[in-house]
């Protein structure tokens, strides 16, 4: 009787409502930082800057994959078990992690990183080579934005922008490559752990240490190369994009070599190979 009775449990809805309130949290910094930095910044220091801070945002997955590396190693029910009863190992395919411990620590960093924030100051002096002229205000300011800003502050404002920024062809061409590139790199730290363990025969814990240490780093590593040669050369906007573009290109190239790589299947009786 028991067998028959599926299991259920509500914590997805912990899980859910947490993800929620940190992306909620978490999405305002890039856009607006980003602004921040463009605002305040002398031009030519703007792409370092905005490097830094994509470089940053690619070593906190890496050390996320590490923590859970560390946090698969432990037992999932860690501190309301007796471990010494437990006896199977990380490598055996049972084995469950702690998967609920990162997020806890995750929790009590993001806090700490967050209170920071609080003492920014909302304007900053301009340096004399700042884009003056560049900011979102005079941009929506020009575009005739301020005109209903008593009747409708919010609407009027946002769908000026939107089909502002929608009708530029270059950043709308940008955006769709920045969809395709991110949504193949997520599949790739999606899949690549679970292949690692089934072709490979790796622990999960082994499987996230090694992509956090492989993976990531050079992405953010590239980021901040990027920047630097864009400062160097002070490249324009169309610089920018057959630099771009080449890199693209070469990656692209590279990455066809992924179809190379692969393991034969296990042997699995009936399915694989007959019985006899």
């Amino acid at each position: 009787a028991g067998c028959e009775k599926e299991p259920s449990s509500y914590m997805w809805i912990y899980i859910l409502l947490g993800n929620m309130l940190r992306g909620i949290g978490e999405t305002p910094i890039t856009p607006l930082g980003i602004s921040y930095l463009d605002d305040f910044a002398k031009e030519e220091d703007v792409p370092v800057y905005v490097a830094c801070l994509h470089t940053i945002a690619m070593l906190g997955p890496m050390f996320g994959f590490l923590l859970g590396s560390l946090c698969a190693k432990l037992y999932v029910d860690i501190g309301f078990v007796d471990l010494g009863n437990i006896t199977i190992t990380p490598q055996d395919s049972r084995w469950v992690g702690a998967w609920w411990l990162g997020f806890l620590i995750a929790a009590v960093t993001n806090f700490l990183a967050a209170i920071p924030f609080c003492f920014l100051p909302k304007s900053l002096k301009k340096p004399e080579k700042a884009n003056n002229g560049k900011t979102s205000f005079g941009l929506l300011e020009n575009t005739g934005a301020t005109g209903n800003r008593l009747i409708y502050p919010f609407l009027s404002d946002f769908c000026t922008s939107l089909k502002k920024v929608l009708g530029n062809r270059m950043y709308f061409t940008f955006l769709c490559c920045s969809l395709l590139q991110f949504s193949s790199f997520i599949g790739f730290l999606t899949y690549k752990p679970k292949y690692m363990e089934q072709q490979y025969g790796q622990s999960t814990s082994k499987s996230n240490f090694l992509i956090g240490l492989t993976s990531l780093p050079p992405v953010g590593i590239g980021i901040f190369l990027g920047g630097l040669i864009m400062k160097k050369y002070k490249m324009s906007i169309v610089g920018a994009t057959k630099f771009a573009f080449t890199m693209s290109f070469f990656a692209y190239v590279i990455a066809l070599s992924h179809f190379l790589v692969g393991c034969e299947n296990y042997v699995v009786a009936g399915m694989t190979v007959s019985y006899e």
